[in-house]
């Protein structure tokens, strides 16, 4: 007796594109934040506590003009990046602990889209917050003059910034067990280079050697590019390099904000794949 058998044509599972896999990673993570809106405003005390207070009391006690407030004012952002993107981090370790990290590494996507997915999140944290920085120092009185080419300059310089700096967070988030040593570490990566690097005032003050040393922190590129874009102040970029052309010196400022975003990007992808093998 013949047998006759059919080939039954099993249906595909469907697995989303690597932009799908993003957005829904992006999604929880948002969903898990705005669970708890402390991380959205908490970290905007300090830089607005600097902007419209001790910029302004600064300003009186060193007889300055009214641009040191604006000075102060990008210099701030400086100071809210590194504390938002770093504080970012500090979920990655919940997530890790008691979330549900170990079921999404399971999930027949790269890893480097559960780093992806958690830098779009904390990218539009962070824009959300510079955003209400900017427009609580416009309300103090603090005006900035750009255009749009200044803008231009101002928004890449925050952008690499905020990716560089999440790298950080994200490579020390894989490296640091604890959450309690992971916070130990903020002030050391979040607030000592903020302070060398130009954001209270110019790092031509510094002594020779925290001169060079500064000079070569990303954070000091960043807030050159920043006020050079937000503010047509050139000083900064004057400060670091020393040439005539601003535009070179912009360009390579930005440059090196470039790099640091890349390379951290890149470092913190293959630290987070190491340490989920184990």
């Amino acid at each position: 007796m013949a047998v006759i058998t059919r080939e039954i044509s099993l249906p595909h599972p469907v697995v989303p594109g690597r932009l799908g896999a993003v957005a829904t990673l992006a999604r929880r993570r948002f969903q898990l934040t705005v669970r708890t809106p402390r991380e959205l405003f908490v970290p905007l005390i300090t830089p607005i506590l600097f902007a419209l207070v001790i910029a302004p009391a600064l300003m009186t006690a060193l007889h300055t003009s009214v641009s040191y407030e604006a000075f102060v004012a990008v210099g701030t952002i400086g100071l809210l990046i590194p504390l938002n993107t770093v504080f970012s981090g500090l979920s990655v370790i919940v997530d890790r602990d008691s979330g549900a990290q170990r079921e999404l590494l399971a999930a027949p996507i790269p890893r480097s889209m559960l780093v992806l997915g958690n830098l779009v999140v904390a990218f539009a944290v962070t824009a959300f917050q510079i955003v209400a920085l900017i427009l609580a120092a416009m309300a103090r009185g603090i005006h900035f003059h750009t255009s749009t080419s200044g803008l231009g300059w101002f928004l890449a310089a925050v952008a690499l910034f905020t990716v560089g700096m999440y790298g950080v967070a994200e490579t020390l988030a894989s490296r640091v067990p604890k959450q309690e040593e992971y916070i130990a570490r903020v002030p050391a990566i979040a607030i000592v280079p903020w302070f060398l690097a130009g954001s209270l005032f110019p790092i031509n003050a510094l002594p020779t050697f925290l001169l060079w040393f500064a000079r070569f922190l990303p954070i000091t590129h960043a807030l050159a590019v920043m006020r050079y874009g937000l503010l047509g102040d050139s000083s900064g970029l004057h400060n670091i390099w020393g040439m005539s052309s601003v535009t070179t010196m912009v360009s390579l400022s930005l440059l090196v904000v470039a790099v640091f975003a890349a390379a951290l990007s890149t470092i913190s992808t293959r630290v987070f794949a190491h340490a989920a093998l184990h």
